[in-house]
């Protein structure tokens, strides 16, 4: 547990983890309390120095709930909106705390009250100013942070891809492996071409037992700063009338390929101090996902894997992150099996995990995506949960292999 408080309050100022710390006071047990046991007629809300009382009250905590649960997601994500937030809202705490004494007391006393006040929350205030680039520090460039060359497997479509533009716009090296050799031979064009960055391509099937081996041979003699294990394949259908071939597949790319290859290049990263692991997990790894089974149980295994060396490789200089996208619009679904459906674009999947790298363990593509996987997991029982995944589900997979 002291290593996990550690983690919470690392990397920031004393007081502006205490102001983080009653964030979360507020957050979690005070408001729950003022706005939902707290007796109405008692109720009292203060905003710019104004005091509301009963009903308006509890309607007004309302924002003031969002206000303190936005901070602690502020302060923890170190979000670059939260330098000004911060600011902004502790100044208006100021201003309300030399408006208050004066409306309550008038006279020489209620501005002497004013001052005192007052005098605390502007200095909050002018500190907050003054830390603003506390919340940008943690979005250096990656090339800053990791520097080198990056291995994308799974990089000649969909989000593979779209994770090796995005890290040659960052003037990294990118070593593109996938199958399909002139897929990967069109894109390392591009990346040098627009970024002036430099490739290597490595035409390589990860499912077969010596592909990680041969992928970490390949790279080798490369500076490598990232490794984003990308590669996977689904497969649509009850799991009778999967083909043994296409299960085999699954487990073998999605889960040992991750594996043999991370194992094989975490001396070197190690050795660098630095570097960043990125495994490309699914929400469907959060719950039991009929008709999608073995896939979703692989995605599971790579959210536990990966969420473990978060905590494992923290103190050497490494980051892990385990991306777990819902449905994006990419040639899974073709691959997979599946009846096409909508779906997040790679763009808004590749940067919400270069946003989360370094932050958190692991991250859930799209607000719509994070409140189903945690609504499923904190609110259904399991056997429901399993049977409603399965009505979603049947939409998605033909008839014929349900």
């Amino acid at each position: 547990m002291s290593d996990w408080w550690r983690e919470i309050f690392r990397d920031r100022p004393w007081w502006m983890n205490g102001v983080m710390a009653f964030s979360a006071w507020m957050t979690f047990v005070y408001m729950p309390w003022d706005i939902f046991i707290k007796p109405t007629a008692l109720d009292q809300e203060v905003w710019f120095g104004i005091v509301f009382t009963g009903a308006w009250a509890k309607i007004l905590a309302f924002p003031h709930w969002f206000v303190y649960g936005a901070a602690v997601y502020g302060f923890r994500r170190r979000r670059p909106w939260m330098g000004l937030a911060a600011t902004l809202y502790v100044g208006q705490v100021a201003i309300g705390m030399f408006i208050w004494p004066i409306l309550h007391y008038g006279s020489l006393m209620g501005w002497l009250l004013a001052f005192i006040a007052a005098t605390p929350f502007i200095g909050l205030t002018l500190a907050f100013w003054n830390a603003r680039d506390h919340f940008s520090e943690g979005r250096r460039s990656l090339q800053e942070r990791y520097g080198g060359w990056a291995l994308v497997t799974g990089a000649s479509a969909g989000i593979g891809e779209e994770f090796a533009r995005a890290l040659a716009r960052e003037g990294i090296h990118c070593a593109l492996l996938a199958r399909r050799a002139e897929k990967l031979e069109a894109l390392a064009e591009e990346l040098e071409t627009l970024h002036g960055v430099e490739t290597r391509v490595i035409a390589c099937d990860l499912a077969e037992a010596d592909g990680p081996e041969q992928a970490a041979a390949a790279v080798a003699d490369l500076d490598l700063g990232l490794l984003i294990n990308n590669a996977g394949v689904g497969g649509a259908g009850r799991f009778d009338k999967l083909g043994i071939h296409r299960l085999r597949q699954m487990v073998n790319l999605n889960c040992l390929a991750p594996v043999a290859l991370t194992h094989a290049l975490l001396p070197g990263l190690m050795a660098r101090g630095r570097g960043a692991i990125v495994i490309t997990g699914s929400v469907a790894g959060r719950q039991p996902l009929p008709l999608h089974g073995v896939y979703g149980a692989t995605k599971a295994f790579d959210l536990m894997l990966g969420e473990s060396l978060y905590v494992e490789l923290r103190d050497q200089g490494i980051d892990v992150l385990v991306l777990e996208p819902g449905s994006t619009v990419t040639e899974f679904q073709e691959v997979a099996g599946e009846i096409q459906h909508h779906g997040q674009s790679v763009v808004e999947v590749v940067e919400t995990a270069l946003g989360a790298l370094g932050q958190q363990p692991s991250v859930i593509s799209g607000w719509m995506n994070w409140l189903r996987a945690n609504a499923a997991s904190r609110i259904g029982s399991r056997p429901m949960v399993a049977y409603v995944a399965r009505e979603v589900m049947e939409v998605q997979t033909p008839a014929d292999m349900r």
